[in-house]
């Protein structure tokens, strides 16, 4: 009956807007830890749809202590139990060091050494000299990506029993890959098929 699909309609409407209040989690109780960059479209490469996870971007898909605050939240008081870390190739963290970006910054009168890197929170100060690593520059996508698997994993404030993935958005291909598992390596060279030659 007409009625029945109306309420329906309204009670769904009331569960999307009240999930906090209620304690619905999100659909796929997923994390998605993910660059910033346009390039990379989440739901597209995840195959996943609006309110299917929250979704935590930043300059890299890096962990940082914002990244880490976020991953808590969800996973210790809304329901999440995965995590999906994304990182792409050409990533523009990859373009310059830290070293570089903080000299390119002290040349227009920041000071890097005193610069609060969280303004409501003052006393939050980064130690003299670590600016450029603060940063988080890196020289290899799939390096990176392992290794931020790894920092969640290993986080005493993410639960144990969350599952952590990471992966590859290849830009060129636009598709997801595991790290360290290029299928353009193993298709285009005759040394990655097994050619056979005459002994």
């Amino acid at each position: 009956m007409l009625h029945q699909q109306i309420d329906d309609k309204l009670s769904e409407r009331k569960a999307w807007a009240l999930r906090r209040q209620l304690g619905i989690p999100n659909n796929k109780r997923l994390w998605v830890l993910a660059c910033m960059d346009e390039r990379l479209p989440i739901e597209k490469a995840l195959g996943i749809s609006e309110g299917d996870a929250h979704i935590f971007r930043n300059a890299g898909g890096l962990v940082t202590d914002d990244a880490i605050r976020s991953a808590m939240l969800t996973t210790q008081f809304f329901g999440t139990q995965e995590i999906i870390v994304i990182n792409h190739t050409e990533c523009g963290m990859m373009t310059a060091s830290g070293d570089f970006l903080s000299e390119v910054l002290r040349n227009k009168g920041i000071d890097t050494d005193r610069v609060a890197i969280d303004p409501a929170l003052p006393d939050l100060k980064l130690p003299k000299g670590v600016f450029s690593k603060w940063i988080k520059t890196f020289t290899d996508v799939d390096k990176i990506c392992v290794q931020q698997v790894e920092l969640l994993r290993n986080s005493p404030l993410i639960p144990q029993d969350v599952v952590i993935h990471g992966y590859i958005w290849e830009v060129e291909s636009q598709s997801l890959r595991r790290p360290y598992e290029s299928l353009s390596q193993k298709v285009n060279t005759s040394e990655a098929m097994g050619t056979q030659t005459n002994q």
